[in-house]
């Protein structure tokens, strides 16, 4: 198709893409709005081995997947749960929990979610303050130079919004949308693809020249003709 094709498909049903366009952005915003805000509250810790060791700072890479694993029990959910006295259950607390680590930079993130933004900040600094005074506790037991110290890289200060976000929901919608109406203009041109519209169209099918056309019978005089042909 040449590109005067393509300025005739967009001037002729431009209108299908940008309504559908518009209607999933509506869409997307409107869903947006309806559901519940949640919240989420981030904290890192950091752990750090006693001396600077080749070996040990490998065994601190490795021992990050547990203490992830450690995190996310039912029975750390409890401890918190009691300290910060929060109306759930454990199954209902680990749903509200992530937990990742970065063997690059030895650190543990926790991501707190909750409808009530105070609730998320204070379910992340509490898991993070049992943690670290259990591993105080822990390294109280080893010797001095294989201590792996857990420290709270910053206190939680606050909790964002993490969802809805109705402006990126529309503009996924808008851009989906119009993704979408240029499918439907394609399958449209497609059902018409062997509709002659033009004379250039009767040329390069047929490879005769128009000299003329002969109006129609019922329709307006010069709208709609019949081409005649000459061999070329």
């Amino acid at each position: 198709m040449e590109l005067q094709d393509y300025l005739r498909i967009l001037r002729k049903r431009g209108w299908i893409i940008l309504l559908v366009a518009i209607l999933a952005a509506g869409s997307a915003v409107g869903l947006s709005k309806l559901q519940t805000p949640l919240y989420k509250a981030s904290i890192k810790l950091s752990v750090e081995p006693a001396r600077l060791d080749w070996g040990l700072s490998n065994t601190v890479k490795d021992i990050l997947r547990n203490y992830v694993l450690r995190l996310k029990t039912h029975t750390m959910a409890q401890k918190v749960i009691d300290r910060a006295q929060l109306d759930m259950n454990t199954y209902a607390f680990l749903e509200k929990v992530e937990v990742s680590s970065d063997a690059s930079n030895f650190s543990i993130q926790i991501d707190a979610k909750d409808p009530d933004p105070r609730v998320a900040m204070l379910i992340a600094q509490t898991m993070a303050e049992i943690f670290v005074e259990e591993r105080e506790a822990w390294n109280q037991q080893q010797d001095q130079r294989d201590r792996i110290a857990v420290t709270i890289v910053d206190d939680v200060r606050d909790a964002p919004l993490f969802r809805p976000k109705p402006l990126t929901n529309g503009l996924a919608g808008l851009i989906l949308g119009a993704l979408v109406g240029g499918i439907i203009v394609f399958f449209l041109e497609w059902l018409e693809a062997g509709t002659l519209r033009t004379s250039e169209d009767v040329e390069r099918v047929v490879g005769l020249a128009v000299l003329g056309t002969i109006p129609l019978e019922g329709t307006a005089s010069g709208r709609r003709r019949s081409p005649f042909l000459r061999r070329a």
